[in-house]
């Protein structure tokens, strides 16, 4: 391997060595289509190529191919979670297989900074949420062509949430499957999530509206301050079920419950969101929600990949997006 003060090696440096030409050796290490290489000449250039420690050029491939093999994924300002950390390493390592770099970013109201889509020159950006029209235009401004979702925040086919929103609906009819009549949504006081939350609770209301016999009897914001007096107050008020955005969540209600002598769940069931380790460590044991969150990662790099290499789409997401985990709350 050269040493840091050596040149960099380069394709015209292994040709030499070998007496072929340059664009022969070009050919190999681009790895370029239509062109017929004999077998062994390509084997004399890699190997060559390897002992000399050549490594490639990247900008100069990206600049010769129109290809710079990354990936953007654009993050609204949404805490890096469990399930997001997830998400993110299961798309991260199928786009890395496919010979492809994952790079996220999260753009900030009056941010300086050029946006990553105009200095990495990505073969694709994704929107973990649908882009504003602005945004759009920016993207398309830059030179991208390949853009997902390609349709602005609130037009005709913009999707959000990816995949979340069955959650609500689970948490909502097992509690209503364990005899819960009287539910309230726990939120999450975290201004950068505020549209998911209001998105959960609304779905989580959405499904109780179709029950006879059952109401959404409040919600509310649930910090570590506030919980034990907020939970005497859906107490007063008859809540038996408690339908929260999180584990997190679902577990401030649960210290606050166990804290103020209310028997969880003879008198409270309680649902959270996510399954993180938490959730199964947590006395009693919390019911939950899971997301295949890894399956959704997979999904994503697989949307990534079809609009980079120009390949079918894939069909579906994956077939199970989420599932109940049933514990002691409930």
């Amino acid at each position: 391997m050269p040493s840091p003060t050596t040149k960099r090696v380069t394709a015209a440096d292994v040709a030499r060595s070998l007496g072929l030409s340059r664009a022969t050796v070009g050919f190999v290490l681009n790895d370029t289509p239509g062109q017929t290489i004999p077998a062994a000449t390509r084997n004399r250039v890699l190997a060559e190529a390897k002992r000399l420690g050549y490594r490639a050029n990247s900008a100069a491939q990206a600049l010769a191919s129109g290809k710079s093999r990354i990936i953007l994924l654009v993050l609204p300002d949404w805490p890096l979670d469990y399930s997001m950390r997830t998400h993110l390493d299961e798309a991260s390592l199928a786009l890395d297989e496919a010979g492809y770099s994952l790079v996220t970013m999260t753009p900030h109201p009056g941010g300086q900074a050029r946006p990553l889509w105009e200095t990495l020159r990505p073969d694709v950006v994704i929107g973990m949420a649908p882009f504003t029209r602005e945004q759009l235009d920016e993207i398309r401004g830059s030179g991208v062509q390949q853009i997902i979702p390609p349709v602005a925040a609130g037009e005709e086919g913009a999707v959000g949430d990816l995949g979340f929103a069955e959650g609500p609906r689970l948490q909502v009819e097992h509690l209503l499957g364990s005899g819960r009549r009287r539910l309230a949504f726990a939120g999450s006081a975290d201004p950068r999530i505020t549209d998911l939350v209001t998105q959960r609770c609304e779905l989580a209301r959405r499904t109780l509206s179709t029950q006879t016999g059952a109401e959404f009897v409040a919600e509310a914001t649930i910090t570590e301050e506030n919980a034990a007096q907020t939970l005497h107050a859906w107490m007063d008020r008859g809540v038996d079920g408690v339908v929260a955005y999180n584990d997190d969540i679902a577990a401030i209600v649960l210290s606050a419950a166990l804290r103020s002598a209310i028997p969880v769940p003879e008198r409270l069931a309680i649902v959270g969101h996510d399954d993180t380790p938490l959730a199964a460590l947590l006395v009693p044991s919390l019911s939950t929600v899971r997301v295949d969150n890894a399956g959704l990662g997979r999904f994503l790099a697989e949307l990534a990949l079809s609009a980079a290499t120009g390949s079918a789409p894939p069909l579906a997401g994956p077939e199970t997006d989420a599932y109940l985990v049933v514990r002691e709350t409930t």
